[in-house]
C-alpha cells in the first residue's frame, strides 16, 4: 500500500469518527431536550410532552373557574385546574419552540381571585415573550370566562357561544329555616357587630354592596382596556346580561364568529405552524373505575343539600354568569 493509498484511508477513518461523534450529540442533545420535557410534571399528575419543533399551546379555560383542590388516587381531574395551568403558562414562557397560546374557553365564570390571578398570568406571558394570544370561546365565555378572555389579542366565538355577563355577584343561602326545622340551633360569639352576617342586616348589605361595586369597576377597566372602550362604553354593556355571538360581535366585545378548526386554521396561518398542543391529564385505571362507581350511585338528600350549600353559593365575590346555571 503506497503513502497516497494510506492517507486516504486515514482521511476515511478520520471523517467516519467525526460523523460518528456528530451522530451522537445529536441525538443525545435530542434525548436531554425529550427528557426535559417529559420529564416535567405539573400539579395534578399532567406531564408535560410539548412538541420539539414550533407550535400554538392550547390553555383550557373548562368549568368553573376557582381554586384547584388536591384529588386523591381513586379520583380523576375534573374542570378547570388553576394551579396546573398557572404552571404550565410559566413553562411556556420559557419554551422557545412556543409561538403562542390558543386560549380555549368554555366556562360560566368563578371566582373573582383566580379569574384576576389567570389573566395576569396571561398578560405576564405576552409581555414576557411578545408572543400573541388568541381566544376561542365555546359554548359560554361568560362573566369570569369573559374577564379572563380580555388577554387575548384577536377573540373567535363559537355561532352559539353564549357570553358577556359583564358583572358581581355575591350569594348565598339562608337556612335558618330548614335548621329550625331539623332541629339545628346556630350560635355564634363574636367581636364585632359586623364579624356575624349570617342573618344579614342594612349595614352588612351596605357593606358587601361597596365589595361588590369595587370589584364590578375593576371589571369594567379590564373590559375597556381589552376592547379599547371607554368605561362608560363598557357599563352600557355591562349590567348582567349574557349577549349571543352575533349581539357580541355587533357590541365590539369579540372580533370574529368561527368554528374552532376554522379559527385554529386561521391562526396557524398567522404564525406559521400547523402544530397545536393540548396538556392532557394522565388518568388511572383505579380512578376511571371509581368515577363510573360514583356515577351509578345515587346522592342521598343530605348530600343534594351540602353539595348545593357548599359548592354553588359560597358567600364569596364571583365573575359567575348565575343564569347558566
Amino acid at each position: 500500500m503506497n503513502r497516497k493509498q494510506i492517507g486516504g484511508l486515514i482521511l476515511a477513518v478520520v471523517l467516519f469518527i467525526a460523523t460518528g461523534v456528530i451522530s451522537v450529540l445529536t441525538n443525545v442533545t435530542a434525548q436531554n431536550r425529550l427528557a426535559d420535557v417529559a420529564g416535567q410534571i405539573l400539579t395534578g399528575g399532567y406531564e408535560l410532552d410539548a412538541p420539539v419543533k414550533d407550535y400554538v399551546a392550547v390553555v383550557k379555560v373548562e368549568g368553573t373557574i376557582q381554586e384547584q383542590t388536591s384529588q386523591s388516587l381513586f379520583e380523576t381531574e375534573e374542570g378547570y385546574q388553576h394551579t396546573t395551568t398557572m404552571e404550565y403558562i410559566d413553562y411556556l414562557m420559557n419554551d422557545s419552540n412556543n409561538t403562542g397560546i390558543l386560549l380555549y374557553v368554555d366556562s360560566p365564570g368563578g371566582t373573582v381571585y383566580e379569574s384576576e390571578e389567570l389573566y395576569q398570568k396571561l398578560n405576564e406571558y405576552k409581555d414576557a415573550t411578545g408572543r400573541p394570544i388568541w381566544g376561542y370561546m365555546a359554548h359560554y365565555a361568560a362573566s369570569g370566562g369573559y374577564y379572563v378572555s380580555m388577554a387575548a389579542d384577536n377573540i373567535y366565538a363559537n355561532p352559539n357561544t353564549v357570553t358577556g355577563s359583564i358583572g358581581v355577584i355575591m350569594a348565598g343561602y339562608d337556612m335558618t329555616g330548614l335548621y329550625e326545622k331539623l332541629g339545628i340551633r346556630y350560635v355564634s360569639i363574636t367581636s364585632g357587630a359586623n364579624k356575624d352576617s349570617s342573618k344579614l342586616n342594612d349595614e352588612q348589605v351596605a357593606i358587601y354592596q361597596t365589595q361588590v361595586d369595587e370589584s364590578y369597576g375593576r371589571f369594567v377597566d379590564i373590559v375597556a382596556d381589552g376592547r379599547g372602550m371607554s368605561p362608560d362604553e363598557v357599563k352600557q354593556l355591562a349590567d348582567g346580561r349574557t349577549y349571543t355571538a352575533r349581539q357580541a360581535e355587533e357590541n365590539g366585545l369579540i372580533d370574529n364568529i368561527s368554528l374552532y378548526e376554522d379559527m385554529k386554521a386561521d391562526m396557524g396561518n398567522e404564525l406559521g405552524t400547523d402544530v397545536f398542543y393540548e396538556l392532557k391529564p394522565k388518568t388511572s385505571t383505579l380512578a376511571s373505575l371509581f368515577s363510573s362507581v360514583k356515577e351509578i350511585v345515587p346522592k342521598s338528600e343530605a348530600q343534594v343539600l351540602t353539595e348545593t350549600a357548599g359548592e354553588k353559593e359560597n358567600g364569596g365575590l364571583m365573575y359567575y354568569a348565575e343564569q347558566l346555571r
